[in-house]
């Protein structure tokens, strides 16, 4: 199973610190990154590989709020994804 996720932020410097530091919490919570791209200034998209698909949903609707308000995130938008 994959996450794509699309993060809109106003600063893609401070978005890419705060992403990041975040690495160790995403991989503790079952998200390996695969890819990482930058569309403009302000929006970023983030491919991962899940293990554990419940860890990675409790992550998004809990812990993932702090790195959200540290990266000045606007809004996220993820997508759990399997292969057809």
């Amino acid at each position: 199973m994959q996450l794509i996720i699309r993060y809109a932020h106003a600063d893609p410097a401070v978005f890419r610190r705060a992403f990041d530091a975040d690495a160790e919490d995403r991989g503790r919570n079952g998200m390996s990154l695969l890819q990482l791209w930058r569309e403009g200034d302000g929006q970023s998209w983030a491919l991962f590989q899940i293990a554990n698909a419940k860890a990675a949903r409790d992550y998004l609707d809990g812990a993932a709020a702090t790195f959200n308000a540290q990266a000045g995130i606007t809004s996220a938008e993820p997508h759990f994804l399997e292969t057809a």
